[in-house]
């Protein structure tokens, strides 16, 4: 029996993958989170055999997860399930050790065949990411972010786009007031943006938080 965390911040999208899951034969779930760094804290715990993992997610986002989750416990094998399949994205979650991506426009047979494929040791690329693959192969510019910032900082930057303040953020990342005060002047200096409204307009636009209609 294998166990299964599912990390998605949507709760109907959540409870349809935890019913589909505990309807097929050889999983269990293990736990269910809908906030990106709960998540990771509990896998962390638990190891779980398979993480069914999205992008947008509060707090702490799905390609964060996927690079300490995979650095953490190599053994764990990650699906991608997520809207976001960006150039930008794939590209991060290809240098992340992403395996497995199946696009939520894609349906419930792709996810079921992923799951099953990755359950057995193997890749599963689904329609959308090898859409994406073969734009970054003839294009490798496409999907490249010019302005490296660092993954504390990409961090840091997410949750000052969903208006955490700073005492806030330095609870949630156990860090100082001053390391957090410190990291937000970098961003801005690395970016040449001037105030939070500028850093969430960024944010947005390269899918650090979730947007919604």
């Amino acid at each position: 029996m294998k166990t299964v965390v599912i990390i998605e911040d949507q709760t109907a999208i959540r409870e349809m993958l935890s019913e589909f899951i505990r309807s097929t034969h050889g999983y269990e779930i293990a736990g269910m989170y809908g906030d990106g760094q709960e998540g990771l804290t509990h896998c962390l715990e638990i190891k779980p055999d398979i993480v069914i993992l999205d992008v947008g997610l509060p707090s702490l986002n799905g390609i964060e997860v996927l690079k300490q989750l995979t650095a953490a416990v190599p053994s764990v094998k990650v699906l991608i399930f997520s809207g976001k399949g960006s150039p930008a994205n794939i590209r991060e979650l290809l240098a992340a050790g992403a395996q497995s991506y199946v696009d939520k426009m894609d349906g419930f047979q792709e996810f079921k065949k992923g799951l099953e494929i990755i359950s057995a040791g193997g890749t599963f690329i689904g329609p959308k990411m090898a859409t994406a693959m073969r734009t970054l192969i003839r294009n490798p510019e496409s999907g490249q972010v010019t302005t490296s910032l660092s993954n504390r900082e990409k961090q840091v930057l997410q949750l000052v786009a969903e208006s955490y303040s700073t005492r806030e953020i330095a609870q949630k990342l156990t860090l100082s007031v001053r390391t957090v005060d410190n990291h937000r002047t970098n961003i801005m200096r690395k970016l040449n943006l001037h105030n939070v409204a500028a850093l969430t307009r960024y944010a947005i636009k390269h899918e650090l938080v979730e947007t919604f209609a």
